[in-house]
């Protein structure tokens, strides 16, 4: 089912998501589901579940609309159920993110540039792997989602100062978007 995506202004946008239950499969593999239909349906390359409204630990990547500038990314899809990170590079990269929930949006973000993740798949099978580049770059911003963190939150205090008008409007309800969005 296609959801609504939150906006900045939301609570739960804000709000440190519970463990998904590994003992429900059934109630993860429906989020999973509305996860990647709600993803495919706005257009995005990642989309974690408080930013459906379900403060829980999984977030889906997709890297197949990245493909045409990385073209590393064709096929590229990971769902992850309580990822966490342990391991990550001292070595940062910059780059220009945006988000679907803070739309019109884009600053410049300084990451890890790799990292090693421990989570359950769609399967809810564990798994352990490496990821670098733009996968490390798309994994990092849904996991901050799954910290309460947006990627606005991680900006230069100039910067973010730049953009205080334009996020008040979108907490305000005065934006548009091509998908289903709702602030609460």
């Amino acid at each position: 089912m296609i959801r609504p995506i939150y906006l900045y202004g939301s609570g739960v946008l804000r709000e440190k998501a519970a463990e998904a239950d590994l003992s429900k499969p059934e109630e993860i593999k429906a989020l999973v589901a509305d996860l990647w239909e709600t993803l495919a349906d706005s257009e995005g390359c990642g989309l974690a579940a408080p930013q459906i409204g379900v403060s829980q630990r999984v977030c889906v990547v997709d890297g197949d609309i990245m493909a045409d500038v990385y073209p590393y990314l064709k096929g590229f899809k990971r769902t992850f159920v309580n990822p966490k990170v342990v391991e990550q590079s001292e070595q940062k990269t910059v780059y220009n993110e945006g988000c679907l929930s803070v739309p019109g949006i884009f600053c410049d973000v300084t990451r890890p540039a790799k990292i090693k993740v421990e989570y359950y798949d769609e399967n809810l099978q564990k798994k352990t792997e490496e990821f670098d580049n733009f996968a490390s770059r798309m994994i990092q911003h849904e996991f901050s989602h799954l910290d309460g963190v947006l990627f606005t939150d991680l900006v230069a205090p100039i910067r973010r100062k730049l953009i205080v008008k334009k996020l008040q409007r979108i907490a305000s309800g005065k934006v548009a978007t091509h998908y289903k969005a709702r602030i609460k």
